[in-house]
């Protein structure tokens, strides 16, 4: 059995270039994994091993690996005290339009080192990220990485960690120099200055007293860490006010652990990846501060016979327990399927049982992940990451565990699609491989959807933005070897009620022999505002039977629920799905021989139709959060343009010489932005963008979507 004491499950998180992937290869290099530094500029990056990613230079996937680190060491050499730790580490992309990737990472990880750019400090995405984080709460360790570059500043970055994401960052170093001259850090636990040796790649370090200018600074923040970290041991404010300098290292990191796991404090700290500085002392801090598989809470489910909440403790002795994160297909070994064993052992070979399709599973091959290379085991513990091969039915999501323990983990929430594109294939031997292709796609990729457009008989992909479908749509050639035309990005409009009516609807049938009868009375109109918040996005459709006295008999309410809700992802205006829709069933009749539960559902679907026209529905349109970042002189045209493009400015700020404008615009006006921003400031503008939410869309908007999507466009005079 595996010491869970020595394993750490963490993922590494952050804003596009912020260095992940390029501290990940340092990490793989410093554990012995790789005996070669790959780089994400030469397209050499272990970690980013899609051909999209070399290209692009960008992570899409996420990639997980595992290694061993040395801990304690005395300048990278054992000691007798030393004990190897197994890392599990999960790379994440940063672009936004792949959220879901990091979603589902830190569903299953226990920490995070999230790093920060030392000159951009916390961007959009770093906000998300950490919402996320917040959400599976998820202990972290900051990082601030880049110090090495112009316009480097560590204490700002923390400032802006405090207030912009209202965490508790304590910075655990000060940088000695910044900028070009970044050589090394002042521990302050240790109150020793610390400089990374160039010639064998920071293996090594060389202790230094601490510079006389900085000597001041580092005994104001060594205060403000004590002081941070004492409110979890009183014995250490005792110490603390007595004699600060009674403080051991050691009572220090304990209860820097305590707080860190407790998420009261975010500890900070810095260092340059591509330049090889500070890397070994963030996998120090991981194996220090972040909690093991045994630190966590036992794991919450609940019973799929009887609805009783159960707990799982990370044990092997425990009834296996594990929540698929991911499914991958691998041109070699087929569909794979990565999960996070939370208890329990299983052996390659043995069933599992699937509780949301209720069959059992057989998982024939167990494998440890090394990016895209597969490493067979023979059985994996609790606490334990790794993948399944030799399945029939397993998505994202999916709780496996023991036939004899059934158990529901909680599932992952995924966001909705914003963006669309039509596609078709070229030639009819592409039609049954794009059908392939796609269910393989949607499969791997839950933000992923696609529909088939009865009138145009086109099939429809959704994702997240631009990058995600054209990534999508590439794979489908490279891989599949599918050829096909695509459409024009199209906007995910999504339509609401603004009231609440009261309306009558009879079905009758008579054709010879049995007819169909069915007579709803039913209130209709958006949703209550406690319901969506209770719901967090699971359903959008409130259902009330407020019916009395038998006047439709029981078993026929399913029917009429489900006919509304089936109705409700078609919108009366425009075909468009429905936001959210609350439904009171009051009174109605029913005929002894005529009325079935096909009448019902029937009844409600035209119900909705008839009554949805009178309950003043609206388009909705996407508005997205869009920030660019451009130098001065080019402000008023960058501003212009977004007010041009239908853009409510929020905010102006400077960093760095730089101005930052934040705004929210509608997505259909965003389209083509990045080229024209670059033709504006002469390419030296950037800008970011990620979904905020949906508003009512304006009335000659609507029109026109309404009027394209009935097939009566304008003809233009």
């Amino acid at each position: 059995m595996a010491d869970l004491r020595y394993q750490r499950n963490f993922g590494i998180a952050a804003h596009i270039d912020a260095g992940k992937t390029t501290t990940t290869e340092r990490i793989l290099y410093y554990t012995g994994v790789n005996h070669k530094i790959g780089e994400v500029h030469d397209g050499g990056a272990t970690m980013d091993w899609m051909a999209q990613e070399q290209e692009r230079g960008i992570t899409i996937t996420s990639a997980a690996t595992t290694c061993f680190w040395n801990f304690p060491t005395d300048q990278g050499k054992k000691m007798p005290e030393t004990k190897q730790y197994k890392f599990n580490i999960i790379d994440t992309p940063g672009h936004v339009d792949f959220t879901v990737e990091v979603e589902r990472s830190l569903r299953v990880l226990d920490g995070l080192l999230a790093l920060f750019c030392a000159v951009s400090g916390v961007e959009p995405q770093s906000e998300t990220v950490w919402r996320q984080a917040n959400r599976y709460r998820v202990p972290r360790i900051g990082f601030v990485n880049k110090m090495d570059r112009s316009g480097a500043d560590f204490l700002n970055v923390v400032k802006q960690v405090r207030e912009m994401l209202g965490a508790k960052a304590v910075p655990l170093q000060l940088p000695i120099g910044a900028e070009d001259s970044f050589k090394g850090v002042v521990d302050l636990i240790t109150m020793k200055g610390i400089v990374w040796n160039e010639a064998d790649k920071g293996m090594t370090f060389e202790e230094v007293p601490i510079p006389e200018d900085m000597k001041e600074e580092v005994n104001q923040y060594r205060q403000e860490l004590v002081e941070a970290v004492a409110e979890y041991d009183d014995k250490l404010l005792e110490k603390f006010f007595d004699d600060p300098n009674s403080i051991t290292e050691a009572e220090m990191h304990e209860a820097i652990r305590k707080a860190t796991i407790d998420i009261s404090i975010i500890p900070m700290m810095c260092g340059s990846s591509f330049k090889n500085k500070g890397v070994q002392t963030a996998l120090d801090a991981v194996v220090r501060y972040l909690p093991g598989p045994l630190d966590i809470e036992a794991v919450k489910g609940t019973n799929p016979d009887n609805g009783e909440e159960l707990t799982r403790k990370a044990d092997a002795k425990e009834p296996f327990a594990a929540l698929a994160f991911k499914i991958m297909t691998d041109p070699f070994v087929g569909r794979l399927a990565f999960f996070r064993a939370y208890s329990g052992r299983l052996e390659a070979g043995s069933y599992v049982l699937n509780t949301r399709t209720g069959r059992n599973e057989r998982i024939s091959r167990i494998m440890q992940m090394h990016a895209n290379k597969q490493n067979p085991v023979d059985f994996i513990e609790a606490g334990d990451i790794g993948a399944a091969v030799g399945f029939k039915d397993i998505k994202t999501g999916d709780t496996l565990c023991n036939e004899d323990h059934p158990i529901v983990l909680e599932a992952m929430t995924f966001p909705e699609p914003v963006i669309a594109i039509a596609i078709e294939p070229k030639t009819q031997a592409d039609v049954d491989k794009m059908g392939m292709a796609i269910a393989k796609l949607v499969e791997e990729d839950p933000t992923l959807r696609v529909k088939t457009d009865e009138e145009t008989g086109q099939t429809i992909l959704s994702g997240m933005g631009e990058l995600h479908l054209e990534i999508i749509v590439d794979r489908m050639r490279r891989e599949f070897k599918v050829e096909i035309n695509q459409g024009a990005p199209q906007v995910a409009y999504k339509e609401a009620f603004n009231q609440t009516i009261e309306h009558r609807e009879t079905l009758k049938k008579q054709t010879g022999g049995r007819g169909k009868f069915a007579d709803i009375i039913f209130e209709i109109g958006p949703a209550d505002p406690e319901f969506l918040k209770e719901q967090d996005g699971k359903t959008t459709f409130q259902f009330v039977n407020s019916l009395f006295g038998g006047s439709i008999p029981k078993e026929f309410v399913p029917a009429i629920q489900k006919g509304f809700e089936s109705a409700m992802t078609t919108g009366v205006l425009a075909g468009y799905p429905m936001e959210s829709m609350k439904v009171n069933v009051k009174d109605g009749s029913f005929h002894q021989v005529d009325s079935d539960a096909m009448s019902f559902e029937l009844c409600a679907k035209q119900g909705y139709r008839e009554a949805g026209r009178k309950a003043k529905p609206v388009l909705l349109e996407p508005i997205m959060k869009v920030e660019v970042l451009t130098p001065d002189q080019y402000m008023g045209d960058v501003t212009g343009d977004l007010n041009r493009r239908r853009g409510m400015l929020e905010g102006m700020d400077s960093k760095h010489g730089v101005q930052v404008i934040k705004a929210k615009v509608p997505l259909s006006e965003m389209f083509g932005y990045v080229t024209q921003l670059r033709s504006l400031s002469s390419g030296r503008a950037t800008s970011t963008m990620e979904f905020s939410h949906y508003n009512p869309a304006p009335n000659n908007i609507a029109e026109e979507v309404i009027a394209k999507a009935k097939g009566k466009m304008k003809v233009d005079e």
